[in-house]
């Protein structure tokens, strides 16, 4: 019998692997999700799905409820913007082309960044990063900050991120992303859900706020993330009340990345959903992969 939907209570509905930038695989993972009592999990690695037929069956032979997921790179109003798609079709060719072409630029971007570095004396960081990127193509900032911190440049990842790769430090280079409504029509149409996620991390004004959440509706998203791993109390609050605000489904995921860099642990998210909100998951129930034993 399953666990009636409501009556769930710990649930991750984002958190990244070794396929982009977490440093667990799909199966550590799904194993860490059963030991902390996650009772339904997504895997959401940035602009990849390769990793969720592992994910899936990863789940199942732990006995842990799953929806596929993704989370995909958009630029709106000049800032990057992640939107999470969940509960969709993760052999769906027109998700998987699209997302193909949002990764196609990261290679020669993180050349770019290498030659940046190399130009304040921190050489051979390209190389360097590829050696934590499970995945070529997935290259990204996180790849280079773990180097920058094991080649001892910076003590800690939060000190690269002061020092080096954000705009107007050295080693920042913007990438060309996906655009919000092409990123939430491949959703739709490979049968999933689209959730803006963690809006309190952005630093959108009102105004620019306000203009992120009526063009992703009027694109077809339907969720935010009101429980997440950068968010505080006071941003719970908030988005509870924009969530409301807006009729849109409310999500809840740790966005873990690795044991010894995260904030949040995957399955130890403190704050729940407040029972006003309807959670994402009501809406995916039919997407959701039950462990064979139901």
């Amino acid at each position: 019998m399953n666990t009636p939907l409501h009556a769930l209570s710990n649930v991750d509905l984002h958190c990244h692997s070794v396929v982009s930038d977490g440093t667990l695989t799909p199966e550590l993972l799904a194993a860490r999700a059963k030991a902390h009592g996650v009772e339904l999990w997504a895997l959401t690695d940035h602009d990849e799905i390769g990793g969720q037929q592992r994910a899936l069956a990863a789940a199942q032979a732990r006995g842990l409820p799953y929806l596929t997921g993704v989370e995909v790179s958009v630029t709106f109003a000049g800032k990057v913007v992640h939107i999470v798609g969940l509960g969709f079709d993760h052999q769906n060719d027109q998700l998987l082309s699209g997302l193909r072409a949002t990764r196609g630029g990261r290679g020669a971007r993180a050349q770019e960044m290498s030659n940046d570095l190399a130009r304040v004396g921190i050489a051979g960081a390209y190389e360097g990063a590829l050696q934590y990127a499970g995945n070529p193509e997935l290259i990204s900032r996180t790849h280079f900050a773990r180097f920058l911190v094991e080649a001892g440049h910076c003590s800690d990842v939060p000190e690269v991120f002061r020092r080096y790769l954000t705009e107007g430090k050295p080693g920042y280079v913007p990438h060309k992303w996906a655009t919000l409504g092409d990123t939430v029509r491949w959703i739709r149409e490979a049968g999933g859900v689209a959730v803006i996620a963690h809006p309190g991390r952005y630093g959108f004004t009102p105004t620019e706020e306000y203009a992120l959440i009526t063009e992703f509706m009027g694109h077809g998203g339907r969720g935010i993330e009101v429980v997440t791993g950068s968010h505080t109390a006071a941003d719970v609050l908030q988005y509870t009340e924009t969530a409301l605000e807006f009729g849109l489904l409310a999500s809840r995921g740790s966005d873990f990345h690795s044991p010894t860099e995260s904030r949040v642990d995957l399955g130890k998210l403190e704050e729940h959903l407040s029972g006003r909100l309807t959670p994402v998951w009501d809406l995916l129930q039919d997407r959701i992969h039950w462990p064979m034993a139901h």
